[in-house]
């Protein structure tokens, strides 16, 4: 491992000098790119950096502990070295593995009511909400590309993209089976009812990423039915796109032009045609296997919220939490927090293994 931190620490100098050259910083593209890098690798350098001096504070410690004079003073240190060496060497382990090449992107998020009718659209709409409280406690951007309401308040379907640097390595493990049991409010007689909803967490693909020919879209319009179109009824303003190969079929209607509900409907298909590649890729390489939390599957069972109990469980890590409004109201960092760090222990036993 040591020669491998000295190899990243010699890189992060050899980026930091470049950026000191003159030539590099009149080309703002190659500033771009090299600040990125340095951006990318100081964490882990900090780490490093950190880790060698308490290395050879303990080796100095060790060293002064032979004066029977300074022994007990440096056995204190020898103590203290001893159990933070281990620490910064379990950061520098989780830093080494292998990163997610999507995890710096913004997300699009597609919530879909499964079974349970009308009480299952309602709670799409609430994890709807759920998810961009979230955002906005963050103060990230989120805007809604499509959203079908159902009859009291509940969505049928709703798509919608978080457009912040590092939404997917947060919410990644959000796509699967959300199981609500509750008693609705049109029972009457008080008995709970199970409904299930469908979440798929994407990262936006650039253009550069998904080449689409031209040849292979069928792009119709037609009147929007939503807020934003009603402003314009007499025109032709929702797209419909169907990409012919996959079948995927794409419609955004919430913009109020017909050219950029036409953008927005691109950086779906886009989105579900990246991972559809992802996937098959993945399991070309055999890389969906137990490591992993779950399958990321979206008919995959993967959290349970109960109502009468007010408990959230992830069934995929046993983790529960308590007080499911707040819940609700977009407080979910710790149930996120459990779901990366048992992905990363997840890992690191698969590469203990090999």
């Amino acid at each position: 491992m040591i020669e491998r931190l000295n190899e990243i620490e010699k890189k992060y100098v050899d980026v930091e000098q470049q950026l000191m050259d003159p030539n590099v910083s009149s080309d703002p593209k190659k500033l771009q790119t090299l600040g990125k890098t340095r951006s990318d690798l100081e964490p882990i350098v900090t780490t490093i950096r950190a880790y060698k001096k308490a290395r050879q504070e303990l080796r100095d410690a060790e060293e002064l502990a032979k004066d029977p004079e300074m022994r007990d003073m440096a056995q204190d240190e020898i103590d203290h070295l001893k159990e933070e060496l281990p620490r910064l060497e379990d950061e520098l382990k989780i830093m080494l593995l292998p990163k997610d090449p999507n995890d710096d992107k913004s997300v699009i998020i597609e919530i879909r009511s499964a079974a349970g009718g009308e009480e299952a659209a309602l709670f799409a709409a609430e994890l709807f909400r759920m998810y961009s409280r979230y955002a906005e406690r963050n103060r990230w951007k989120y805007e809604v590309i499509e959203s079908e309401e159902s009859g009291i308040g509940g969505m049928s379907r709703v798509v919608f993209s978080i457009n912040q640097d590092g939404a997917y390595s947060r919410l990644k493990h959000e796509s699967g089976v959300h199981r609500v049991q509750r008693v609705p409010v049109t029972e009457s007689g008080g008995r709970i009812h199970t409904s299930t909803i469908t979440v798929a967490v994407m990262p936006e693909a650039e253009e550069t990423e998904i080449e689409i020919n031209d040849k292979d879209l069928e792009i119709s319009t037609f009147r929007s039915s939503s807020a934003g179109g009603q402003h314009m009824q007499k025109n032709d303003t929702a797209a419909r796109i169907v990409h012919k190969p996959t079948g995927i079929v794409v419609t955004c209607q919430d913009e109020r032009s017909q050219a950029q509900n036409k953008l927005r409907a691109m950086s779906v298909l886009r989105a579900k045609i990246y991972e559809m590649e992802q996937e098959r890729i993945a399991k070309e390489r055999g890389e969906l296997r137990r490591s992993q939390i779950g399958s990321g599957d979206r008919s995959e069972k993967i959290r349970t919220y109960n109502f009468p109990q007010d408990r959230i469980t992830d069934h995929r890590i046993g983790f529960t939490a308590h007080n499911i409004p707040l819940f609700l109201d977009g407080d979910i960092d710790k149930m996120l927090d459990a779901l990366i760090q048992e992905n990363q222990a997840r890992q690191l036993a698969a590469v203990d293994e090999n």
